[in-house]
C-alpha cells in the first residue's frame, strides 16, 4: 500500500518538474519584465536623480541582447522566406500568401475602426490644456504622398546589399526665400537613412524563393543552401534566447529610470493612455480572438498562453523584428508547419502592425480634440485609410510609429510638432502595441497553418526544425 502511495505521489511531482522544465524560459522572461519594473521603480526613488550615463550603464546588458537579436534578423529573414517559398510550388505559395494578407488586412482595418470608435466615444482630448503638454518641435516635414511613395520605393531596392543597412527616404527642404510656404513648394531630396530595409528584403526573398521553386531540380542546390542557413540561424537563436530574461530585465529597468514622473504624465495624458490601452486589449483579446475562432473553430487563448515568453520578449524589446527569431522558434516547437512559419512571421513582422494602426488613429483624433478641430466623417475616413497605410510602412523597430504619425496628422491638417504632445507616454504604449502586433502575427500564422493543412499535406516538407 505504501509503495503504491509513493508511486502515485511521485507522478504529480514528476509532472510539475516536467512542466517547470519545459516552461522555464517563459517563467524567467516574465520574471525579467516584472523584476526590471521593480528595480527601475526602486532605483528611481533614490534621493539623487540618475544621469544619462548611469542609465546607459544599467541598459548596457539589454543593449547587447538587442544587438544580438538584430544581428539575426537579415540572415534569418532572407533564408527563412526563401527556403519556405522555394519548398512549395507557386500555386501553394499564392494560397498561403493570400490567406496571410487577407487576415492581416482584416485585423488592421478592424484595429483602426475600433480605435476610432473608442476615441470618438471616450473623447480623451476634450477639455484638456494643450499648452502644458507640448514638447520640442519635430524636425521632419513630410507629405502623405511622399511617405506612401517611399513605401513602394523600398519594396524595390536598387542594391540588395545596401538594403541590409539602409532605407530610402524623401526629405523636404525649405526654399531659400524662407520657410513660410506650403510643403508642396519645398525642394525634394532623396537620402538613405540607417536601418534595414525589411520590405525590400522580403520582396527579394519572395521572388528568389518563387524562382527556386519554379526551377525544380535545377534549383535544389541553392534551396539546400537557404534551408541549411535557416537551420543554422535557428540554432544560434536557441543560444541567444536564454539571454532574453536578463536582457529584458535591464531594458525595462533602464526605461523606467529614463521616464519623468509617470503620475504627472498620466495626469495630463491619462485619458489618452487609457483609451489606447482599452483599444489594444479589446483588439488583442477580443477582435483577433474572434476572427481566429471564426476561421479555425478553436479558442485563441490557449495558444496565447503558450506564447507568453514571446510576448514578454516583445514587451521588453519593443521591436517585432527583434522578437522574430524567438517567435519562429516557439512556433516550430508548437508543431506549426515551418514552411508557413518562415513565410508568414517575417511578412507579418514587416507589414502587420495592428497596435500601431490603432494607436495612430486614436492619437490623431485625440490631438484634433485637444486643438478643438471638428472633424467631418470624410476626415475620419481619411484618418482610417492613412493610419492603415502608415502602419504598413512602420518598420518593426522601437517607436517607429512616431515617424509615420506625422503623415496621419497631416491628413487632418495638424502640424508635425503636435507629435510631441503624446511623446511622454509613447515609450510605454509602444511596448504594449508591439506585444499586440506580435500576438496578431502568431495567431495569424496558426490560422494560416490550419487553413492550409490539407494543401500542405500533399507537399513533402523538407524544412527541418530545431527543437
Amino acid at each position: 500500500m505504501s509503495n503504491s502511495y509513493a508511486t502515485n505521489g511521485s507522478k504529480p511531482t514528476a509532472r510539475w518538474k516536467s512542466f517547470i522544465k519545459s516552461n522555464l524560459l517563459t517563467f524567467l522572461t516574465v520574471i525579467g519584465v516584472f523584476g526590471g519594473t521593480f528595480l527601475g521603480l526602486m532605483l528611481k526613488n533614490t534621493s539623487e536623480p540618475w544621469t544619462e550615463r548611469e542609465v546607459m550603464y544599467i541598459q548596457y546588458p539589454g543593449d547587447l541582447f538587442l544587438r544580438m537579436l538584430k544581428c539575426l534578423i537579415v540572415p534569418l529573414l532572407v533564408s527563412s522566406i526563401t527556403s519556405a517559398i522555394g519548398s512549395l510550388d507557386l500555386s501553394m505559395s499564392k494560397k498561403i500568401a493570400y490567406r496571410a494578407i487577407i487576415y492581416y488586412f482584416l485585423t488592421t482595418v478592424s484595429a483602426v475602426i475600433l480605435g476610432i470608435i473608442l476615441v470618438c466615444t471616450i473623447r480623451p482630448g476634450s477639455g484638456r490644456n494643450v499648452g502644458s503638454m507640448a514638447g520640442k518641435a519635430a524636425t521632419r516635414q513630410v507629405l502623405t504622398a511622399d511617405t506612401l511613395l517611399d513605401l513602394v520605393r523600398n519594396l524595390f531596392p536598387p542594391n540588395i546589399i545596401q538594403a541590409t543597412m539602409f532605407q530610402f527616404r524623401t526629405v523636404l527642404t525649405p526654399p531659400p526665400n524662407g520657410t513660410d510656404v506650403p510643403l508642396t513648394l519645398y525642394k525634394i531630396n532623396s537620402e538613405f537613412t540607417e536601418g534595414t530595409n525589411v520590405l525590400g528584403l522580403v520582396m527579394f526573398s519572395i521572388v528568389l524563393g518563387a524562382c527556386i521553386g519554379k526551377m525544380r531540380e535545377a534549383g535544389r542546390p541553392l534551396q539546400s543552401v537557404f534551408e541549411t542557413l535557416s537551420e543554422a540561424m535557428m540554432i544560434i537563436t536557441s543560444w541567444v534566447i536564454w539571454i532574453s530574461p536578463l536582457g529584458v530585465f535591464f531594458l525595462v529597468a533602464a526605461k523606467i529610470l529614463e521616464m519623468a514622473s509617470f503620475m504627472e504624465v498620466l495626469g495630463q495624458l491619462g485619458w489618452y493612455f487609457m483609451t489606447v490601452m482599452i483599444g489594444l486589449m479589446m483588439h488583442g483579446f477580443g477582435t483577433i480572438a474572434l476572427i481566429f475562432f471564426v476561421a479555425t473553430r478553436k479558442l485563441a487563448y490557449p495558444y496565447i498562453a503558450k506564447m507568453s515568453q514571446v510576448l514578454a520578449t516583445a514587451f521588453g524589446t519593443g521591436s517585432s523584428s527583434a522578437t522574430m527569431p524567438i517567435t519562429i522558434r516557439c512556433l516550430d516547437n508548437m508543431g506549426i508547419d515551418p514552411r508557413v512559419t518562415r513565410f508568414v512571421i517575417p511578412v507579418g513582422a514587416t507589414i502587420n502592425m495592428d497596435g500601431t494602426a490603432l494607436y495612430e488613429a486614436v492619437a490623431a483624433l485625440f490631438i484634433a480634440q485637444l486643438r478643438q478641430i471638428p472633424l467631418s466623417f470624410g476626415h475620419i475616413v481619411a484618418v482610417s485609410v492613412t493610419a492603415t497605410a502608415a502602419s504598413i510602412g512602420a518598420a518593426g523597430i522601437p517607436q517607429a510609429g512616431l515617424i509615420t504619425m506625422v503623415m496621419v496628422l497631416d491628413t487632418v491638417g495638424l502640424p508635425a510638432e503636435d507629435v510631441t504632445i503624446i511623446i511622454a507616454v509613447d515609450w510605454l504604449l509602444d511596448r504594449f502595441r508591439t506585444t499586440i502586433n506580435v500576438m496578431c502575427d502568431v495567431l495569424g500564422t496558426i490560422l494560416v497553418n490550419q487553413l492550409s493543412k490539407n494543401d500542405l499535406s500533399n507537399v513533402p516538407n523538407e524544412i527541418r526544425t530545431v527543437q
